[in-house]
């Protein structure tokens, strides 16, 4: 079958809006809620610590995105620079934080939905949406799939244009709560946990860290950008610097808008289906709730598009590694899309909002950020061990100060797994661990194939410990279950997961493969000076 190759149309402004689309998406609707529950007036403080510790993440793969601008970059960069099974790890925990989100917005539509037609909101006996409702949910998604397999060109535009729509809502209910702030309400306590631990807390599960997350988009889509040299560092760093600028100020806004009665038994006692059009009720803004609604279908909408592709991308390269069947790497002729990957992408999607899994936005997202983050742990390992062993590879985008910022990134990701707790962090090491029989499922049995097993589970073993520990540490601290935490927090534990992640960041450098094994794929390929 004659392979087709990525079409390379998208520019900065795309790219940009691509970040910025996937940040600006339900999480504006809901964070600030779950932020407020969890750590009250503080809940902005949050916001700032999210915004830094996925910024540093982003300037590492902000020159790993140039230097090597491959879609489904996220998955391939822990290949290069550590082998088959450390790829193999990232693949499939990014599999599971990508497959499902697509699904969560169109969850998040059809929520929204339903204040113009109730009928979505008709359950199951099992407390599942059913009829119209999931109905509603795969058309969503099905005219997300249909958005994405025309062209990326025809997918770029229009996500910029949604996205520019999505903007002018959160502004503007931004600038009207901000005339309506009680200053009293900064003083008011009962957040649960509340204090250093609430904050914590809200940064893994709130849905502050998810809404960042966004940042990738523009490495994902690297291949098929134009100039990604540049482009994609810099789309990088403003989609993270304006959402966090917005974020920060919607927090701000919507704790100082609740009028005081609202607020008599405390912040966890806080209860809005629709947080923003809620408070915009109670404050006689009819008009702006109603327009809020509205939003609320678009913005989940918009990110939801994008994720679907997102997802394509990241099958593509899981099967470009080779630990996927191959018809998820061919890319079509004609639109330069992977088409194959596209059409799983949409059944997975499917999959998450089927009666008997998750439907709740608040229950998901955690386990997302989670998921999603220990992906990124290996961003700032592979960026150091590449400068080494491909130092000589054109770096248009060379981070400096990378021996500072690659550590304290790894530590960043490592604490936001740590802080989303066991529950969700048992759930998916133990996927993620059990996933090495899918790795020896895919692998061949050849003599150079076993040659190659040696050398990569050299280079992988700290990868597995590490996992290990960090649900050792999740069991044992002040986020997991036991009553009485064997090492007590929120400081004290946090800072003993800073420095054990220390070390596994120093031993994963160490434990690099003796030459850097970075693919050279003709439909990939790009030229430094291209763009230029």
């Amino acid at each position: 079958m004659e392979q087709g190759k990525f079409r390379r149309t998208l520019n900065l402004v795309d790219l940009t809006f691509l970040g910025l689309g996937a940040i600006i998406g339900s999480g504006w609707l809901f964070a600030s809620l779950y932020g407020a529950q969890y750590a009250g007036a503080d809940a902005w403080i949050a916001w700032v610590f999210g915004a830094v510790a996925v910024m540093l993440i982003g300037l590492v793969y902000a020159e790993l995105g140039a230097a090597w601008p491959r879609s489904g970059g996220v998955v391939r960069y822990p290949e290069y620079s550590h082998g088959s099974m450390a790829g193999f790890f990232t693949g499939f925990a990014y599999l599971l934080a990508t497959s499902s989100v697509a699904g969560i917005e169109a969850e998040a539509v059809r929520q929204y939905a339903s204040y113009y037609i109730p009928a979505l909101t008709v359950k199951g006996p099992s407390g599942d949406y059913t009829g119209w409702g999931l109905l509603v949910e795969v058309l969503f998604l099905a005219a997300f799939f249909l958005i994405n397999y025309w062209s990326v060109n025809i997918f770029g535009k229009i996500n910029s244009v949604v996205t520019a729509l999505k903007f002018l809502l959160p502004l503007a209910t931004l600038i009207i709560f901000l005339t309506q702030l009680h200053p009293q309400n900064f003083s008011i306590g009962g957040a649960s946990p509340g204090g250093v631990h609430g904050i914590f807390t809200a940064v893994a599960t709130a849905g502050i860290v998810f809404a960042f997350l966004g940042f990738r988009q523009p490495i994902e889509f690297a291949g098929e950008a134009k100039n990604p040299q540049r482009t994609v560092p810099m789309a990088i760093i403003l989609s993270i610097a304006i959402g966090a600028v917005i974020y920060v100020l919607l927090q701000i806004s919507f704790i100082g808008a609740i009028p005081a009665a609202d607020l008599k038994h405390g912040w966890a006692a806080l209860s809005f289906t629709s947080p923003f059009a809620n408070v915009a009720i109670l404050l006689g803004f009819g008009w702006l709730a109603t327009l809020l609604f509205a939003d609320a279908v678009l913005s989940p909408a918009g990110t939801g598009n994008i994720y679907l592709s997102t997802t394509s991308r990241m099958s593509y390269a899981w099967a470009k590694n080779g630990y996927f069947y191959s018809i998820f790497s061919h890319i079509d002729k004609k639109t330069g899309l992977p088409r194959p990957a596209l059409v799983l992408s949409f059944i997975l999607a499917i999959a998450w909002i089927l009666p008997a899994n998750f439907h709740s936005w608040s229950g998901l997202v955690g386990a997302v950020t989670s998921a999603t983050v220990l992906t990124y742990i290996f961003g700032p390992v592979s960026a150091s061990s590449l400068r080494r062993t491909a130092a000589d590879h054109p770096r248009p985008f060379k981070l400096g100060g990378l021996q500072i910022i690659a550590p304290l990134a790894f530590v960043a990701g490592t604490w936001i797994v740590y802080w989303s707790g066991w529950t969700i962090d048992r759930l998916l090491i133990g996927l993620t661990l059990s996933s090495l029989i899918l790795y020896f499922a895919f692998m061949d049995r050849d003599q150079a194939s076993l040659a190659r097993l040696k050398r990569d589970w050299k280079s992988a073993i700290w990868v597995i410990v590490y996992y290990v520990w960090m649900g050792v540490m999740s069991y044992i601290g002040s986020f997991g279950p036991l009553k009485h935490p064997l090492i007590p927090g929120p400081w004290i534990d946090s800072i003993v997961v800073g420095v054990l992640a220390l070390v596994f960041y120093y031993w994963g450098v160490a434990s690099r493969l003796p030459q850097a094994q970075v693919t050279s794929d003709p439909e990939e390929s790009v030229e430094i000076a291209e763009g230029l």
